[in-house]
């Protein structure tokens, strides 16, 4: 009781001195609050960055394989683009091989991506993404429906004319109708609109389904080759709960290795495809610009601490015969040290709450103007708050100690 008293004593005379002296503390505090803004400032953006990305590979599977005939990375020193040139692409009667040999799987799914041109009365829209594909897709991608419902298994199974269409197709042809039901022309072949996706914004690595048009594989075969390097064809191939990518990648590399009937001492015709493959380099870009924040930020605070350091000596200055008799009265060695470093980590903490008020702002600025979700975690916060503590004690002990240090007759005369 008798420390939280004195202690609750020293931040009234922090404030106090603080008050007093308002010119000088506004001063001391722009070093602080430019410091901690930058840092701040970076790792929201850093952070929100990432979240967007892992968003982003969550929607798409992070326990999916795409089975390709490109690599989406070289494998190895030199991208060979002549040896996966000749490579085949991925077959729809291998899914049910996959489905009917492996163990690991939850999910297989045969895709295709076209362009095309989409027309609903005089409205239309080109070069829209149009991904045909198989039953499982729901499985496999993770999405919400705004209006509508996904394909039944007949539909796919049969090749019924129906298609799932993006937000911002929607608002593109549809404008203010509902498109539930309502017919939409591609490739000359009328299609029934079904559902639409809901709204995703801007995916780091190009997978939102806002301008997407989803169809049934079997349809899409009715006016297309599915078959064909020109429409990237691919299988995703999803684990089951608890099942590692590792494992699956290994068991599925043997059962394309022998769909294919390739030797042991051949290579493979295939590329097995992650996602975290894309995210992963975008994550080290990400490191360094939060390391380029903390260096820019720590010059900020470094001189904001040799700032707030002197005012706090010129503070033990000014109140040199209060403190002599302070002592002279009783007060113990470390009441005065806790004093002075009140006064400076109030100082320090001020200084950084402002930061992240002016952080706070900025991120209620850009998400009005920039659709990206910014958002300054309670993580961050608290790292503020920690530096902006911590900068207060550290700036704050030699001049305090120095008071602490004091003779009380010397200081008294010193009037």
């Amino acid at each position: 009781m008798l420390f939280l008293t004195l202690l609750r004593e020293s931040v009234i005379f922090a404030f106090h001195a603080l008050r007093v002296n308002r010119l000088r503390t506004v001063l001391s505090l722009l070093g602080i609050t430019i410091g901690i803004f930058a840092i701040i400032a970076v790792f929201t953006a850093v952070d929100s960055m990432s979240n967007k990305i892992r968003n982003s590979v969550k929607s798409l599977g992070e326990d999916v394989i795409f089975v390709q005939k490109w690599p989406w990375v070289p494998e190895g020193a030199e991208y060979a683009w002549w040896k996966y040139m000749n490579r085949p692409v991925p077959k729809i009667a291998e899914i049910a091989e996959i489905e009917r040999r492996m163990l690991t799987i939850d999910a297989v799914v045969y895709s295709a991506n076209l362009n095309a041109t989409i027309y609903y009365k005089t409205s239309f829209i080109e070069n829209v993404s149009v991904v045909a594909t198989t039953i499982d897709y729901n499985k496999v991608k993770t999405f919400d429906l705004a209006a509508g419902r996904y394909f039944t298994p007949q539909e796919c199974g049969v090749g019924n004319a129906v298609a799932l269409i993006g937000s911002n197709i929607a608002m593109g042809i549809f404008h203010n109708e509902d498109p539930i039901g309502k017919k939409i022309k591609l490739k000359g072949k009328l299609i029934v609109v079904i559902g639409v996706f809901k709204a995703e914004g801007e995916s780091m690595i190009g997978n939102s389904s806002d301008n997407n048009v989803l169809i049934p594989l079997k349809f899409a075969q009715s006016f297309a080759e599915v078959e064909n390097d020109n429409v990237d064809p691919y299988i995703m191939v999803k684990a089951k709960k608890n099942v590692r990518t590792a494992d699956l990648k290994d068991e599925l590399t043997g059962i394309m290795r022998s769909i294919h009937r390739i030797k042991p001492e051949e290579d493979a015709d295939f590329s097995l495809n992650e996602v975290s493959v894309l995210s992963g380099p975008i994550e080290k870009v990400f490191g360094v610009v939060g390391t380029v924040g903390w260096i820019i930020g720590a010059f900020s605070i470094l001189v904001g601490g040799f700032g707030i350091a002197n005012i706090m000596f010129v503070s033990v200055r000014e109140r040199t015969s209060q403190i002599g008799i302070q002592k002279s009265l009783g007060a113990k060695n470390w009441f005065i040290l806790m004093q002075f470093l009140a006064e400076s980590v109030v100082l320090c903490l001020i200084g950084g709450v402002i930061g992240l008020l002016l952080d706070w702002v900025l991120v209620l600025i850009g998400n009005q103007f920039i659709d990206f979700g910014f958002i300054l975690s309670a993580s961050n916060i608290s790292l503020g708050l920690t530096i902006s503590i911590l900068i207060g004690i550290i700036s704050g002990f030699i001049p305090a100690y120095s008071a602490a240090q004091l003779d009380p007759v010397e200081a008294i005369r010193s009037n």
